[in-house]
């Protein structure tokens, strides 16, 4: 009875992606929109997403995020205090986030007409007016900070770090967000004010929003949010990452375990291998446990306490990543069991069992990444920005059920073979 449950949830959620009617427009500002009526819920959910990301902080990494920080810092006549204040008595949640790509800001509120209209102008004043308070920028740099030195403390975050610099070397993605200390420090009002006013533009943003307004409504919401925003400029294509220099780079670490990433460019959002390369990492890692690097590794020999393979598709080519953690004694022969393992893939492919099993498991799973308004508009605003085919969610599960193994050996061997792993392994010392 449980299964047949499952089933029938699976068939309904399937039914909506089906259903979801996605409706987009751009603004006389440049702005691209993107819709979804959801009358269901008294709601509506916004994102606004700027071409901010780190990439652009250009000489002076932790920038973006630091305005981005700031955003929720005091805004218009109110400073941090007042504005947390307003938020809460209203149940009107604000939230911002960063990265690589993409500064987001995202709001929630009841729909009700008097609710929405004050939290779209507060949405309106935290993008498009904020103070950059002298106390509040100190209070962001230390909390940065703060972070910086927990970062620097971890093997993975270490590994991590290395591992965007050992692919991208000096490209825009190579840097950690976060920043560095110096950087930081230095960092000041002007700056930061100069960022907001070069990349917080009506041009250079996607509005996404989803809730309980006819198009109507949307309309006039979003041109109330855009008339805030100086109309500026779409912000310039980043460069093509050059290849990187193949090897292994070590670093002595006081940690128990040794992290071990393994990994090459891999994907943009528009890449035209990118199913067959999605299947495949499926198969080889990206499942977990029931990968083929989960089940080797992990399964049958107890090497490493996890491990796992994921693509980070972003405007240009994002990393592919194999990760795995294992003991200090135990990190070369489980390194050299990761490379044989993927060798083997990239030459043979994936088995039938293996290639349905993968398909199976991501049309079954896809129905839940559109189960809430919130995760529908985190799909439909990427769609947005990384200017997808406005079909793309329509047709995921179909373009998954049609990769073949072919492809998937073809894709690896031609665009990820073994030749260019770049391997950073950090470790190797007991705390």
């Amino acid at each position: 009875m449980m299964r047949q449950f499952v089933f029938l949830g699976l068939f309904l959620l399937a039914g909506l992606v089906q259903a979801l009617e996605i409706q987009s427009w751009q603004t006389e500002q440049g702005t691209r929109v993107m819709f979804v009526h959801a009358p269901q819920l008294p709601m509506v959910n916004f994102s606004v997403l700027f071409d901010a990301g780190s990439a652009r902080d250009g000489d002076q990494p932790g920038k973006a995020r630091l305005l981005n920080e700031l955003l929720l810092e005091g805004a218009g006549d109110k400073d941090a205090d007042a504005l947390a204040q307003e938020l809460e008595s209203r149940g009107i949640e604000i939230t911002t986030r960063i990265s690589r790509d993409i500064a987001w800001v995202n709001m929630r509120s009841l729909s009700d007409k008097a609710i929405l209209t004050v939290a779209l102008d507060m949405l309106a004043t935290v993008v498009a007016k904020p103070r950059l308070d002298a106390d509040a920028i100190a209070r962001v740099k230390e909390r940065t900070l703060a972070e910086l030195r927990l970062a620097h403390q971890s093997a993975e975050q270490v590994a991590d770090q290395m591992m965007m610099q050992a692919l991208y070397g000096e490209h825009p993605y190579a840097h950690d967000p976060l920043g560095d200390e110096k950087s930081i420090n230095a960092l000041n009002e002007q700056q930061l004010r100069g960022f907001h006013d070069s990349y917080y533009t009506a041009a250079n943003a996607v509005v996404a929003l989803v809730g309980n307004v006819d198009r109507n409504q949307a309309e006039l919401l979003v041109k109330r949010l855009v008339s805030s925003l100086p109309v500026g400029e779409k912000a310039a294509s980043l460069p093509q990452p050059e290849r990187p220099r193949p090897g292994i780079t070590r670093k002595v670490f006081p940690a128990s375990q040794t992290h071990i990433n393994m990994g090459m460019l891999g994907i943009s959002r528009n890449d035209p291998d990118y199913f067959p390369l999605l299947v495949g990492n499926h198969i080889l890692g990206g499942s977990g446990l029931t990968s083929i690097m989960g089940e080797e590794v992990r399964n049958k020999r107890g090497l490493s306490y996890g491990i796992s393979s994921s693509f980070s598709p972003l405007w240009v080519q994002g990393p592919w990543i194999l990760s795995a953690q294992t003991k200090n004694s135990q990190a070369n022969s489980t390194r050299q069991l990761m490379v044989t393992l993927y060798r083997d893939f990239v030459d043979e492919g994936p088995t039938l069992k293996q290639l349905e099993a993968a398909k199976k498991h991501l049309v079954g799973g896809f129905p839940l990444k559109l189960s809430s308004n919130k995760k529908i508009l985190q799909r439909i605003a990427l769609v947005g920005f990384y200017d997808l085919p406005m079909d793309w969610l329509e047709t995921w599960t179909a373009r998954v059920q049609q990769v073949t193994a072919s492809q998937i050996r073809r894709s690896f061997r031609r665009r990820m073979p073994v030749r260019n792993l770049v391997t950073v392994m950090v470790g190797g010392k007991k705390k």
